[in-house]
Parts: C-alpha cells; sequence; structure tokens
C-alpha cells in the first residue's frame, strides 16, 4: 500500500514539474528548487492526493498554500541571487520561503497568525531550512530593524502599495505582490526601485490575473 502511495507522488512530482515547464517556467535555479522543495510537507493532511495539483489549497486561519505556477512565476520574477536577502509577507504554510531559501542567503517572513508562523517554523527545522526566519507581526509595516531587503514578495492582495515595503527596499532592489481590492480583480505586479536625482523611482509592470487571499493590517488574534 504504501508503495503504491510513494509511486502515486512521484508520478504527480513528475507531472508538476512538466506543467511548470509547459506553462512557461523557465529559470531552471527556480525550477531545480520547485523540485527540491517537498509540496506535500506543507499541505494539510486532507489533500496529500492533490499536494502536486495546479492548484491553491486552503490550510489554517482561513489562508491558502498558493498553487505552484504562482509560486514558481513570482519566484522567477524576483530575480534573486543567491547573495540576497528577502523579506516575505505572508508565510502561511511556508512554502514560498521554503522555495526561495534554496535561492537566497536569507529569507525573513512575517505572519500575522502565530499558529501558521509557529507550524511554518516547525517544518523548516524538520526540513533542514536554516536560512529562514518566521516574525510574528503586521506584514503592512514590513521589518525595519532587519532592512534593507535585496527583494520583497507579498502573499496577499494589498489594495495599494505599501509605502513601508518600498521604503524596506534597497536601491535596485524588486518587489513582487499581488494588487487590487479584495474583492475584485488583482493583478501580479513586479516594482523595480530607483533612486535618481529627483528622488525614488518605482517601474512598474502588471502582469497576470490573479486571486488572493487579503493583506490584512495588525496582528492577528490568537489562533
Amino acid at each position: 500500500m504504501n508503495e503504491a502511495i510513494n509511486a502515486g507522488r512521484d508520478v504527480g512530482r513528475m507531472e508538476f514539474m512538466l506543467t511548470l515547464r509547459q506553462r512557461g517556467i523557465g529559470d531552471q535555479a527556480v525550477l531545480r528548487a520547485m523540485d527540491d522543495v517537498p509540496r506535500a510537507n506543507f499541505v494539510d493532511h486532507a489533500f496529500l492526493g492533490v499536494a502536486y495539483a495546479d492548484q491553491a489549497l486552503p490550510i489554517e486561519c482561513g489562508q491558502t498554500i498558493s498553487q505552484p505556477y504562482v509560486v514558481a512565476y513570482m519566484t522567477e520574477l524576483l530575480a534573486v541571487r543567491s547573495s540576497h536577502r528577502v523579506l516575505e509577507i505572508g508565510t502561511g504554510s511556508g512554502y514560498q520561503a521554503a522555495v526561495l531559501s534554496k535561492l537566497v542567503r536569507e529569507v525573513v517572513s512575517i505572519e500575522r497568525y502565530r499558529t501558521l508562523g509557529a507550524q511554518a517554523r516547525a517544518r523548516f527545522a524538520a526540513l533542514g531550512y536554516a536560512n529562514i526566519e518566521v516574525l510574528f507581526g503586521d506584514g503592512l509595516l514590513g521589518a525595519e530593524a532587519k532592512a534593507p531587503f535585496d527583494r520583497i514578495i507579498v502573499t496577499a492582495a494589498a489594495e495599494e502599495v505599501p509605502q513601508a515595503l518600498v521604503d524596506q527596499l534597497t536601491d535596485d532592489g524588486i518587489m513582487v505582490l499581488p494588487l487590487g481590492p479584495h474583492n475584485g480583480p488583482q493583478r501580479i505586479v513586479k516594482l523595480t526601485k530607483s533612486v535618481t536625482a529627483t528622488g525614488v523611482e518605482l517601474v512598474r509592470e502588471e502582469l497576470i490575473a490573479v486571486r488572493f487571499v487579503p493583506l490584512l493590517a495588525g496582528q492577528a488574534q490568537e489562533l
């Protein structure tokens, strides 16, 4: 029985990687990271059978683990290097941070739900991902004490670009986030920060349509 289950998961992972390539993910480092991180370890046990399906899945606290394609797509947009420090807003299950940890020097991830943060820390420890730090707090405020960051990724939909996060981004840094009304159309937006003689400039690219849970201010009540 276990052998059959494991064989099914292996087939699922092969299809998972094929789907990413077919949908246009071409960065080989990103593809290796997606292959290395066992997504099944980040989903609820009730959804193990579809852990490698290209779909978002529910997790605790009313949140979701993003579909694999969106994780790979946003990671590719960041254009990270091994020397980079990355700030993630919205730890969730920890899957996106785990993928980034394979590609960069350090990931700082902020989660507003203590339950999710604690679970993610436990997963990272069990899998040996030692370069991820999970903080409990208000993601809209970022992590000023640990700034600046080479890259910032936001995994919940903001209705406008959080200025605190722009301020914590290095010159020539990149931020990728879903942007749009919480109950309306949202798009992945890539922002590249540059400092000119006249001030800070953000080059904005609006990309694919998405649907994310809302980015909310403050820390959640104990859950």
